[in-house]
């Protein structure tokens, strides 16, 4: 029998580097949890001042310059998609300024306190 799919009902404005009123646009929706592994503790690196590709990630990695969060992962164009719907203009803020990260694969990380998981 196959699981119910899990989502993250955001319910509080995230930290990072988008202008708060781009992360204030989250509050309210609901984003599809990723994988099996969608809910732990990952490394992670802020959207705009982050590595751009695997080898800045690699070393980055090596160099300690990521840092470790506890949260939800989330698939990053579904994301964007679902915020989209609801808030085009944020959505378009990710696609100029992140666009890099909102491609197959990649994911976003919000923390345990921003919300909680229900079906």
């Amino acid at each position: 029998m196959a699981s119910a799919r899990r989502y993250l009902h955001v319910t509080s404005v995230p930290l990072g580097e988008a202008p708060l009123w781009v992360r204030e646009k989250w509050v309210g929706l609901k984003l599809p949890l990723s994988g099996p592994l969608s809910v732990g503790t990952f490394c992670g690196s802020g959207v705009l001042t982050g590595p751009r590709g695997p080898v800045s990630s690699f070393f980055a990695i090596l160099s300690g310059k990521l840092r470790r969060t506890e949260g939800y992962i989330v698939d990053a164009i579904a994301a964007v998609e679902i915020l989209a719907s609801a808030h085009p203009e944020a959505a378009a803020w990710w696609k100029e300024h992140a666009s890099d990260l909102i491609q197959p694969d990649r994911r976003f990380v919000f923390e345990k306190d921003v919300g909680h998981v229900g079906a």
